[in-house]
C-alpha cells in the first residue's frame, strides 16, 4: 500500500511556494476519497485512487518549464516522470506505480477508460475545476452528461452546480 500521508508531504514539497496547486490537489484528493468510498472501491483501489489524486497535476511545473504551458495534454505527458520517484518513496509497488502513472497520464482525456478509479479521478478534478474556474452552469450540465458516470459524483455535481441554490 502507498503511504498517502508521506505522498502528500512529498507532493506539497514538490509544489513548494505554490499554495494554489496544493489547495487544488487536496480538494481533488478529498472528493476522490469520498466518491471512492461512496462507490465502494476496495482498499487497494481506494489507495491507488488517492495516490493518483495527490499527484494528478504533478506535471504542471515541468509542462510550464518545457512547453511554456500548463495545458492538460502537457500535464499528462510530463506528469508520470515526475510522479514515479515520489511514488517509490511512498512505498508503491510496481503494479501500484503503473496504475497511478497511467491515471496521471490520462486524467484530462475524459474518454480514456470506463474503469471506476479513472472515472472518479476525472469527476473529482472536474468538480474542483468547476469551482476554481467559475464554470457556467451549461458547461457543468454538459459535463454531467458527457463525463460523469458515478452515482456519487453525479450527486455532487447536481447539488453543487445544477440545483437551485439555498435561499435562507
Amino acid at each position: 500500500m502507498i503511504d498517502i500521508a508521506k505522498l502528500a508531504t512529498l507532493a506539497v514539497k514538490y509544489d513548494i511556494g505554490d499554495p494554489r496547486r496544493v489547495q487544488h490537489l487536496m480538494k481533488v484528493y478529498a472528493f476522490c476519497r469520498v466518491i471512492g468510498q461512496g462507490e465502494g472501491l476496495d482498499a487497494r483501489g481506494q489507495n491507488i485512487l488517492e495516490a493518483a489524486a495527490m499527484l494528478h497535476d504533478i506535471g504542471i511545473h515541468e509542462a510550464e518549464r518545457r512547453h511554456g504551458s500548463s495545458n492538460g495534454k502537457w500535464q499528462e505527458i510530463e506528469g508520470p516522470a515526475v510522479a514515479a520517484p515520489l511514488l517509490r518513496q511512498a512505498g508503491a509497488d510496481a503494479a501500484e506505480c503503473e496504475r497511478v502513472l497511467w491515471l496521471i497520464a490520462h486524467h484530462h482525456t475524459y474518454d480514456a477508460s470506463d474503469e471506476m478509479d479513472f472515472r472518479i479521478l476525472v469527476e473529482a478534478d472536474f468538480l474542483v475545476n468547476a469551482y476554481e474556474d467559475a464554470l457556467p452552469q451549461d458547461v457543468c450540465r454538459a459535463a454531467g452528461e458527457r463525463v460523469f458516470r458515478t452515482v456519487t459524483g453525479q450527486s455532487f455535481l447536481q447539488n453543487m452546480y445544477l440545483s437551485t441554490p439555498y435561499q435562507p
